[in-house]
């Protein structure tokens, strides 16, 4: 084989495979049940298989324009202004992407320069902390508080300085499953009133909201709304993680920096799927029964593993559950989640996986995205463990 002979730096030498790769290598290995990646095993809707079949068949087969198409752009329009009573205009505030991962890390990329620093909650999504530092950021981290998880509005204020650029939210959160209150937002609108501090919001499990709590969007509070990205998720709301389909909301201002990266590391995403969705969520059925389906799949769940002896941490959105272990065992979270992935066939996510320092707090992150057959299974197993 051949290989690099010269020399070579990396920006990221700390940074490995991620924990989602190496959790779903191994699962496929030993052929375990894997409620670890968060993606769904039930189909995409029929109708929109068909829509894209159709817009496929019709020629829309080529580039879209950079920021989307208008279609598109102008069904989210309306669907943000329905659920959340915020206007955005759709030629200057709106932008299709490839993903919200994607939309992230340019959102990162076009306000980030060196020696700018960013605040990120953890446990944190792995992709914030790498994408600040691969433009120059610096990382302070805020510590969730056990064990709901809510941020500490104390300490928070204490980790600004003159260099802080971006604080990143996540809600509902990943992994905890944990939401924002009204009374969070405020705060942070109070804290970032009057500074250059940018918000990135990361809202991907926006429809997945559960026990009758309300999404607390950035979009509902005007003054945070002009300094903040909001991102969206088609993937995550239609069952097609595959497809990498999602969306970014920004004043124009913000937005017009967006552009500029996204037009170079992207340009544009995939045209037929972009003409389905906007037929697709033209019906509101499509989206805003999602949070009963969901809940439902995470009581049932719950109902199932309820005799283990795993402690249930309360889950209030997302398709996460986590599971704490103290009563089991006293091994690090990584090896017990590897002895359950060899020893019982059931792969789950180490919560420390989330921290920089590793934090241990005895907690394990399944997916219930899954068809009642596969949620059968590994409640069978969490059952005898």
């Amino acid at each position: 084989m051949l290989d690099f002979e010269g020399r070579l730096s990396t920006k990221l030498p700390n940074v490995g495979t991620s924990i989602f790769a190496v959790m779903s290598k191994m699962a496929n290995e030993h052929h375990a049940i894997n409620l670890s990646q968060g993606f769904p095993d039930f189909p995409v809707s029929a109708e929109l298989i068909e829509l894209i079949h159709h817009y496929m068949k019709q020629g829309y087969n080529q580039y879209a324009p950079m920021p989307g198409v208008q279609a598109l752009r102008a069904q989210i329009v309306k669907k943000v202004k329905d659920t959340y009573g915020a206007e955005y205009n759709a030629d200057s505030e709106i932008t299709v992407t490839a993903g919200a991962t994607q939309a992230i890390y340019t959102a990162i990329s076009a306000i980030i320069s060196e020696e700018d620093e960013a605040i990120i909650f953890e446990p944190a999504y792995d992709s914030y902390a790498p994408s600040i530092r691969l433009n120059g950021g610096t990382v302070k981290y805020a510590r969730l508080r056990l064990p709901d998880y809510s941020i500490d509005w104390v300490e928070l204020p204490r980790l600004i300085t003159h260099r802080t650029k971006l604080i990143i939210i996540n809600t509902p959160h990943n992994p905890t499953g944990s939401v924002l209150k009204s009374s969070d937002i405020l705060q942070l609108e109070a804290l970032t009133k009057n500074t250059d501090i940018i918000v990135i919001s990361d809202e991907v499990y926006e429809h997945l909201i559960f026990d009758n709590l309300q999404h607390e969007s950035v979009c509902k509070y005007p003054e945070l709304a002009r300094r903040s990205f909001v991102i969206a998720s088609f993937g995550k709301t239609f069952h097609a993680t595959g497809w990498k389909m999602g969306y970014i909301l920004a004043p124009e201002k913000l937005m017009n920096e967006f552009r500029k990266v996204h037009q170079f590391n992207v340009f544009t995403v995939n045209t037929p799927i972009q003409y389905a969705i906007a037929d697709f969520i033209s019906k509101k059925k499509n989206y805003n029964k999602l949070h009963s389906f969901y809940e439902q799949k995470r009581d049932y769940f719950a109902d199932k593993i309820r005799t283990s002896r795993f402690r249930i941490v309360p889950c209030f959105g997302t398709y996460f559950q986590l599971l704490d272990y103290r009563d089991i065992s006293d091994k690090p979270e990584m090896e017990f989640a590897e002895e359950l992935i060899k020893e019982f066939g059931i792969a789950s996510i180490p919560v420390s996986s989330f921290y920089h320092d590793g934090m241990e707090s005895k907690r394990l992150r399944f997916c219930f995205a899954k068809q009642k057959e596969t949620l059968n299974k590994a409640a069978e197993i969490l059952c005898k463990i």
